[in-house]
């Protein structure tokens, strides 16, 4: 029997994801949580799931954060994420918090219960669009290693990013992280280098885009 927890904010769609689950033979929704936080407190008081599926996009406590959290304190949780995005910054993020699958919103019911099987027996999943993606990637050279690189955020710029898309000055961001101004102020030259941006606005776009705030 595989024990699955959800994490979805949107109650109507995460009751219907968990009656479908449960009629995969061999499949159990152990528990139902809104955020990070809840699961968190789940993970307190229950024993330990196989999977959680977890949707990346929330208000409290979004799926990288919980991912993040996953990977410190419970990583023999196996993580597969459910998401409307489908960038490469996305994607690269994931695979660095050790998720080990990705699943499009849009896929069949077919294609969830690949993904969990798939998960639970041979520890990762990837689809067809995901490998391709990959592939992508790293197919040229030049051009891969270039996107890989910009992809590549470390935890204090997903830090940064996530606070620069709030009402914060820089000043009040630099308190927040405890770092002096001037290194905030290299991290987000090197986030507009690295993001090819050039603004406040174009960095929340781009951490709006990909999952790592939610609106």
């Amino acid at each position: 029997m595989i024990r699955i927890i959800l994490v979805d904010d949107h109650v109507m769609l995460r009751n219907a994801l968990a009656t479908r689950i449960n009629e995969f033979e061999n499949f159990k929704v152990v528990d139902q949580c809104s955020h990070g936080k809840e699961l968190i407190q789940s993970l307190k008081s229950n024993p330990e799931p196989d999977l959680v599926l977890l949707d990346l996009n929330m208000k409290e406590m979004n799926g990288m954060e919980t991912a993040q959290w996953l990977k410190k304190n419970r990583p023999s949780i196996k993580v597969l994420m459910l998401t409307m995005y489908d960038s490469d910054l996305t994607l690269i993020q994931l695979l660095q918090l050790g998720v080990k699958g990705m699943l499009h919103k849009s896929a069949n019911p077919s294609d969830l219960k690949a993904a969990i099987s798939t998960i639970a027996t041979e520890g990762q999943y990837y689809s067809n669009h995901t490998t391709t993606k990959l592939v992508n990637m790293v197919n040229s050279k030049e051009d891969g290693t270039k996107r890989l690189q910009k992809s590549l955020l470390n935890d204090e710029e997903i830090f940064f990013l996530q606070l620069a898309c709030s009402d914060m000055t820089y000043k009040e961001v630099a308190q927040r992280m405890k770092l002096n101004p001037r290194t905030v102020d290299s991290i987000r030259d090197q986030l507009f280098i690295k993001l090819d941006v050039k603004s406040r606005v174009g960095l929340a776009m781009v951490a709006i885009r990909n999952g790592i705030v939610s609106l």
